[in-house]
Protein backbone atom coordinates (compact mmCIF):
# COMPACT_ATOMS: atom_id res chain seq x y z
CA UNK A 1 0.00 0.00 0.00
CA UNK A 2 0.92 3.60 -1.09
CA UNK A 3 0.47 4.96 2.91
CA UNK A 4 3.04 2.73 3.77
CA UNK A 5 5.90 4.24 1.77
CA UNK A 6 8.33 6.40 3.16
CA UNK A 7 8.10 9.98 1.52
CA UNK A 8 11.61 10.41 1.90
CA UNK A 9 12.48 7.35 -0.56
CA UNK A 10 10.86 8.85 -3.33
CA UNK A 11 12.35 10.71 -5.71
CA UNK A 12 9.57 13.02 -7.56
CA UNK A 13 10.23 14.22 -11.75
CA UNK A 14 8.92 15.50 -14.66
CA UNK A 15 10.76 16.29 -17.68
CA UNK A 16 10.55 18.31 -20.69
CA UNK A 17 11.36 17.52 -23.82
CA UNK A 18 11.78 19.15 -27.62
CA UNK A 19 12.23 18.13 -31.10
CA UNK A 20 16.39 17.31 -31.62
CA UNK A 21 16.59 19.98 -34.23
CA UNK A 22 14.46 23.37 -34.66
CA UNK A 23 13.39 22.68 -37.92
CA UNK A 24 12.54 19.60 -40.05
CA UNK A 25 15.08 20.66 -43.02
CA UNK A 26 17.40 20.56 -40.50
CA UNK A 27 17.79 16.74 -40.10
CA UNK A 28 19.60 14.76 -42.62
CA UNK A 29 17.58 13.09 -45.84
CA UNK A 30 18.07 9.87 -44.11
CA UNK A 31 15.95 10.99 -40.34
CA UNK A 32 13.47 12.98 -42.40
CA UNK A 33 12.51 9.80 -44.06
CA UNK A 34 12.29 7.79 -40.61
CA UNK A 35 10.60 10.48 -39.01
CA UNK A 36 7.92 10.29 -42.16
CA UNK A 37 7.83 6.80 -41.67
CA UNK A 38 7.62 7.41 -37.68
CA UNK A 39 4.58 9.44 -37.94
CA UNK A 40 2.47 8.43 -40.09
CA UNK A 41 0.15 7.13 -38.26
CA UNK A 42 -0.43 9.77 -35.93
CA UNK A 43 -0.50 12.51 -38.48
CA UNK A 44 -2.08 10.28 -41.15
CA UNK A 45 -3.66 12.77 -44.06
CA UNK A 46 -4.27 15.57 -41.94
CA UNK A 47 -0.35 16.56 -41.99
CA UNK A 48 2.74 16.19 -44.09
CA UNK A 49 6.03 14.89 -42.09
CA UNK A 50 7.69 18.80 -41.74
CA UNK A 51 4.17 19.95 -40.52
CA UNK A 52 3.78 17.42 -38.00
CA UNK A 53 7.26 18.04 -37.03
CA UNK A 54 6.82 20.11 -33.78
CA UNK A 55 5.61 17.28 -32.09
CA UNK A 56 8.86 15.47 -32.41
CA UNK A 57 9.89 16.10 -28.67
CA UNK A 58 7.59 13.35 -28.17
CA UNK A 59 10.09 10.36 -29.15
CA UNK A 60 13.07 9.89 -27.68
CA UNK A 61 14.67 8.76 -31.30
CA UNK A 62 14.02 12.34 -32.80
CA UNK A 63 13.68 14.60 -29.63
CA UNK A 64 16.20 15.60 -26.60
CA UNK A 65 15.51 16.34 -22.93
CA UNK A 66 15.85 20.30 -22.54
CA UNK A 67 14.84 19.72 -18.35
CA UNK A 68 14.73 17.60 -15.76
CA UNK A 69 12.82 18.28 -12.43
CA UNK A 70 12.98 16.52 -9.52
CA UNK A 71 11.77 16.80 -6.00
CA UNK A 72 12.08 14.97 -2.60
CA UNK A 73 10.09 14.87 0.90
CA UNK A 74 12.51 15.76 3.84
CA UNK A 75 10.69 15.12 7.48
CA UNK A 76 12.23 16.38 10.41
CA UNK A 77 10.67 16.34 13.90
CA UNK A 78 7.26 16.51 12.39
CA UNK A 79 7.99 19.73 9.93
CA UNK A 80 7.86 18.63 6.40
CA UNK A 81 9.52 20.13 3.38
CA UNK A 82 9.70 19.26 0.04
CA UNK A 83 12.71 20.40 -1.85
CA UNK A 84 13.04 20.91 -5.71
CA UNK A 85 15.82 21.51 -8.04
CA UNK A 86 15.77 20.80 -12.03
CA UNK A 87 18.74 19.77 -14.25
CA UNK A 88 18.90 22.36 -17.59
CA UNK A 89 21.28 22.96 -20.23
CA UNK A 90 23.58 20.35 -22.48
CA UNK A 91 21.28 17.48 -22.78
CA UNK A 92 24.65 15.26 -22.27
CA UNK A 93 25.35 17.09 -18.80
CA UNK A 94 21.27 16.70 -17.73
CA UNK A 95 21.52 13.52 -18.34
CA UNK A 96 25.18 12.90 -16.16
CA UNK A 97 23.98 15.19 -13.29
CA UNK A 98 21.03 13.01 -12.91
CA UNK A 99 22.60 9.71 -13.18
CA UNK A 100 24.98 10.64 -10.22
CA UNK A 101 22.30 12.11 -8.31
CA UNK A 102 20.40 8.88 -8.41
CA UNK A 103 23.69 6.88 -8.05
CA UNK A 104 24.61 9.33 -4.77
CA UNK A 105 21.47 9.71 -2.65
CA UNK A 106 18.65 7.31 -4.63
CA UNK A 107 20.62 4.30 -5.05
CA UNK A 108 19.36 2.01 -2.56
CA UNK A 109 16.34 -1.10 -2.65
CA UNK A 110 14.06 1.52 -0.59
CA UNK A 111 14.17 3.99 -2.73
CA UNK A 112 12.05 4.63 -5.68
CA UNK A 113 10.84 7.07 -8.53
CA UNK A 114 7.66 8.89 -9.52
CA UNK A 115 6.20 10.74 -12.55
CA UNK A 116 2.80 11.11 -13.80
CA UNK A 117 2.60 8.94 -17.34
CA UNK A 118 6.03 7.84 -16.11
CA UNK A 119 6.28 4.44 -16.86
CA UNK A 120 4.75 5.42 -20.31
CA UNK A 121 7.31 8.22 -20.81
CA UNK A 122 9.36 9.90 -18.51
CA UNK A 123 11.73 7.19 -17.37
CA UNK A 124 11.92 4.78 -21.30
CA UNK A 125 12.38 8.54 -22.43
CA UNK A 126 15.81 9.20 -19.77
CA UNK A 127 16.90 5.65 -20.31
CA UNK A 128 16.93 5.96 -23.98
CA UNK A 129 18.41 9.06 -24.43
CA UNK A 130 21.09 7.90 -22.33
CA UNK A 131 21.48 4.26 -24.14
CA UNK A 132 21.88 7.31 -27.41
CA UNK A 133 24.07 9.54 -25.64
CA UNK A 134 26.48 6.17 -24.44
CA UNK A 135 25.73 6.97 -21.02
CA UNK A 136 25.49 3.48 -19.05
CA UNK A 137 21.75 3.07 -16.93
CA UNK A 138 22.16 3.51 -13.43
CA UNK A 139 20.33 1.10 -11.60
CA UNK A 140 16.91 2.15 -10.82
CA UNK A 141 16.53 2.67 -14.53
CA UNK A 142 18.01 -0.39 -16.08
CA UNK A 143 14.86 -2.67 -15.82
CA UNK A 144 16.52 -5.10 -18.14
CA UNK A 145 15.51 -8.52 -16.58
CA UNK A 146 13.89 -7.57 -13.33
CA UNK A 147 10.35 -9.22 -12.96
CA UNK A 148 7.50 -6.27 -12.49
CA UNK A 149 7.47 -5.98 -8.65
CA UNK A 150 11.56 -5.58 -8.85
CA UNK A 151 10.97 -2.03 -10.94
CA UNK A 152 11.51 0.50 -8.43
CA UNK A 153 8.63 3.10 -10.09
CA UNK A 154 5.91 4.79 -9.01
CA UNK A 155 3.21 6.09 -11.47
CA UNK A 156 0.69 8.32 -10.44
CA UNK A 157 -1.54 7.62 -13.70
CA UNK A 158 -0.75 3.96 -12.98
CA UNK A 159 -2.73 4.73 -9.59
CA UNK A 160 -5.75 6.48 -10.31
CA UNK A 161 -6.53 3.81 -13.56
CA UNK A 162 -7.05 1.28 -10.77
CA UNK A 163 -6.41 -1.15 -13.50
CA UNK A 164 -8.52 0.83 -15.86
CA UNK A 165 -6.38 0.71 -19.17
CA UNK A 166 -8.35 2.42 -21.46
CA UNK A 167 -8.18 6.45 -20.74
CA UNK A 168 -5.32 8.74 -19.83
CA UNK A 169 -6.13 11.29 -17.13
CA UNK A 170 -3.76 14.20 -17.62
CA UNK A 171 -2.21 15.78 -14.89
CA UNK A 172 -4.31 19.33 -15.25
CA UNK A 173 -7.76 16.73 -15.40
CA UNK A 174 -6.23 15.15 -12.24
CA UNK A 175 -5.66 18.80 -10.13
CA UNK A 176 -8.95 20.06 -10.68
CA UNK A 177 -10.79 16.45 -9.81
CA UNK A 178 -8.60 16.62 -6.74
CA UNK A 179 -8.90 20.08 -5.39
CA UNK A 180 -5.10 20.65 -6.05
CA UNK A 181 -4.00 23.95 -7.37
CA UNK A 182 -3.33 23.03 -10.46
CA UNK A 183 0.22 24.44 -11.92
CA UNK A 184 -0.91 25.18 -15.36
CA UNK A 185 -0.52 28.90 -15.08
CA UNK A 186 2.15 29.97 -17.50
CA UNK A 187 2.48 27.47 -20.66
CA UNK A 188 1.75 24.54 -21.60
CA UNK A 189 3.44 21.50 -22.99
CA UNK A 190 2.72 22.39 -26.70
CA UNK A 191 4.27 25.45 -26.30
CA UNK A 192 7.68 24.01 -24.71
CA UNK A 193 9.01 23.59 -28.15
CA UNK A 194 8.18 27.45 -29.22
CA UNK A 195 9.62 28.90 -25.57
CA UNK A 196 12.81 26.95 -26.30
CA UNK A 197 13.89 27.94 -29.82
CA UNK A 198 11.82 30.73 -30.66
CA UNK A 199 11.89 32.47 -26.99
CA UNK A 200 15.54 30.97 -26.22
CA UNK A 201 13.49 30.60 -22.39
CA UNK A 202 15.14 27.93 -20.58
CA UNK A 203 14.11 29.59 -17.54
CA UNK A 204 10.46 29.73 -18.29
CA UNK A 205 10.77 26.07 -19.29
CA UNK A 206 12.11 25.00 -15.87
CA UNK A 207 9.15 27.24 -13.67
CA UNK A 208 7.05 24.96 -15.80
CA UNK A 209 8.68 21.71 -15.15
CA UNK A 210 9.34 22.62 -11.56
CA UNK A 211 5.70 22.90 -11.09
CA UNK A 212 4.97 20.02 -12.37
CA UNK A 213 7.08 17.60 -10.39
CA UNK A 214 5.70 19.57 -7.22
CA UNK A 215 2.29 18.70 -8.57
CA UNK A 216 2.79 15.16 -8.82
CA UNK A 217 3.97 14.79 -5.49
CA UNK A 218 0.81 16.64 -4.66
CA UNK A 219 -1.76 14.06 -6.17
CA UNK A 220 0.97 10.78 -4.65
CA UNK A 221 -0.11 12.64 -1.52
CA UNK A 222 -3.47 12.92 -2.25
CA UNK A 223 -3.93 9.42 -3.72
CA UNK A 224 -2.39 8.41 -0.11
CA UNK A 225 -5.06 10.62 1.70
CA UNK A 226 -2.31 12.81 3.38
CA UNK A 227 -2.55 16.82 3.31
CA UNK A 228 -1.01 18.60 0.21
CA UNK A 229 1.85 20.50 0.69
CA UNK A 230 1.31 24.35 1.66
CA UNK A 231 3.36 27.02 -0.29
CA UNK A 232 6.22 27.63 2.51
CA UNK A 233 6.72 23.93 2.73
CA UNK A 234 8.50 24.04 -1.10
CA UNK A 235 12.03 24.58 -0.90
CA UNK A 236 13.48 25.42 -4.17
CA UNK A 237 17.36 24.94 -4.52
Amino acid sequence: MISKINLENILFLDIETVPETQYFSDLSETKQALWESKSKYQRKEDYTAEEFYDRAGIWAEFGKIVCISVGYFNILNDLRTFRTTSFFGDEIKILKDFKNLLETHFNQTKHLLCAHNGKEFDFPYIARRMIIHNIELPNKLNLFGKKPWEVPHIDTLELWKFGDYKTYTSLKLMTNVLGIPSPKDDIDGSEVCRVFYEDNDIDRIVIYCEKDTITVAQIFLRLRGDTILSADEIIHI
